[in-house]
């Protein structure tokens, strides 16, 4: 279906907007497949390069401005993004299915991030640290790395790359921008933004395009770290073909099996209410999504009882329409994924306390609507459908004896990025805490509402040890020792002789 209002999509390259190229792909609104957001010019691995020497070329220059001036210029970024956030909620919505209210929180979140940056932009670089040496100062500082490739998902449009290019750029790295190919129109909007609030030309560089692009800028010798979030198996690809840059930094967020564990002495209400905003806010498609509820045996009849009464009630629908809980599904491909789950979790002897599957009445045909799917199985680790990451409203109960048992079977997936647990013991709480495998932990909360000035990641395939958001600086910059003699003679730490 024409759209009059559709975005047209251009690269922009050392300060310059680039015609579009006659190759092109079309970026669909996944509630209404008839409805194009967007046509977008596919990128090459050449102009992947152009960008990435763009970025190199303003290096020097960006990182030799005051850091306080760099952060100056977030703070008009953050202007714009106050002024447009109702635009850009809309935009998100028709581009990713998430609910308008998910998409202005997304919106906000990202602004968040901008002010944080903004902030720390006059906070300590480093510190001073004593020395053995009376005449001596020691400093630690951090120095940016360089160019920053910047690769991100679908799902989170708008905040994660700004989690990512934040604090790039505010460090003094220049960065290369590939937004996911689902959500070109979202990641075209933030690179306008920046280019309005005077980031200086090359220090922000976008190109989109599908997977080549993004492995012609992991394969580039010139890029110095690269950041990333989306499944395990690329982001396992990213690190195994950086391994060869001597001076590669990668930081990969990919993926989850996340679980709420709900205790014998949980609130049931509180209990059953983050275990649906877990598994089933943004139909379950946000990388920390509980694909898993572990729940304590003399719960579990009660707690299945009411979790499935009140998933039968979630409405689904028009991502523009705030009085629905959830959209769609963001394509066909992801459609056909948590079916294939569904199906698997019949034949590994899943007990299914609510069969859901794709909407196909008149008001949901055009979209890629599914219904949460639920099921009650029992832990066993051969079983494939409560271990790997099924990215939909796919989610199962399992039960658990004791603690001690829970957090065995939290423990048993190959991911650590979310948790939560409901209790209110405070011994609970604690042995959680230090005994499950994970990089945000809640407690009395849904495993979900990540906020910018903590740092978001996880272990195992879940991430790589370099978490995004506010822990992102230490990937970004490098730190260095800095010493200075204040005496007129050398004199040595551990007592080493300065005699020639």
């Amino acid at each position: 279906m024409a759209n009059a209002s559709a975005v047209h999509g251009r690269h922009l390259i050392d300060g310059e907007w680039l015609p579009s190229s006659t190759v092109t792909f079309t970026s669909l609104n996944p509630a209404d497949r008839d409805a194009v957001v967007g046509h977008f010019p596919n990128g090459t691995p050449a102009l992947a390069t152009q960008a990435v020497d763009a970025a190199r070329r303003a290096y020097p220059a960006w990182r030799q401005r005051s850091r306080i001036l760099r952060a100056e210029v977030f703070d008009r970024l953050a202007q714009l993004i106050q002024r447009d956030v109702e635009p850009l909620a809309h935009l998100m919505a028709d581009e990713c299915g998430k609910n308008i209210n998910e998409c202005r929180a997304e919106v906000i979140e990202g602004l968040h991030m901008v002010q944080y940056v903004f902030g720390t932009g006059r906070m300590p670089v480093g510190e001073i640290v004593a020395s053995e040496i009376a005449e001596k100062d020691a400093f630690i500082r951090r120095k940016p790395w360089g160019v920053v490739a910047v690769i991100t998902p679908w799902n989170f449009p708008f905040a994660v790359p700004l989690w990512m290019l934040a604090p790039s750029l505010l460090e003094g790295n220049t960065a290369v921008f590939k937004p996911s190919e689902d959500t070109p129109a979202i990641g075209q909007r933030l690179a306008e933004l920046f280019a309005e609030a005077g980031f200086p030309p090359g220090v922000l560089n976008l190109v989109h395009g599908d997977g080549s692009v993004g492995e012609a800028l992991v394969d580039n010798p010139n890029i110095n770290v690269v950041l990333f979030t989306g499944s395990y198996d690329v982001g396992q690809r990213i690190q195994q073909r950086s391994a060869s840059f001597f001076d590669r930094t990668v930081a990969a967020e990919m993926g989850s099996k996340s679980a709420v564990i709900v205790c014998e002495d949980a609130r049931i209400d509180l209990a059953v209410s983050a275990a649906i905003l877990s598994a089933f806010k943004t139909s379950g498609q946000r990388c920390v999504s509980a694909g898993r509820v572990l729940v304590a045996e003399p719960l579990l009849r009660e707690f299945c009882d009411r979790f499935v009464a009140t998933a039968r009630k979630l409405k689904i629908g028009s991502p523009q329409d705030p009085t629905q809980f959830t959209g769609p599904v963001i394509n066909q491909q992801a459609l056909d994924k948590v079916l294939s789950y569904n199906a698997l979790a019949k034949k590994e002897g899943a007990e299914i306390l609510l069969d859901g599957g794709r909407i196909e009445n008149a008001e949901h045909a055009k979209g890629n609507y599914l219904s949460p799917f639920i099921y009650r199985i029992p832990h066993d680790s051969r079983t494939r459908c409560t271990r790997e990451e099924v990215f939909g409203p796919h989610l199962a109960i399992i039960p658990f004896k004791t603690l001690d048992d829970a957090i065995r079977i939290y423990n048993d997936t190959d991911y650590g990025l979310s948790m939560a647990v409901i209790t209110e013991s405070y011994r609970t709480m604690r042995l959680v805490r230090e005994e499950c495998q994970f990089g945000m932990g809640y407690v009395n909360l849904p495993c979900i509402g990540a906020e910018v000035h903590l740092p978001f990641g996880g272990v195992k395939k879940s991430g790589n040890g370099r978490p995004s958001a506010a822990g992102l600086i230490d990937a970004v910059t490098h730190r260095i020792s800095w010493t200075v003699n204040h005496g007129t003679e050398i004199r040595m730490a551990q007592g080493l002789t300065a005699d020639i």
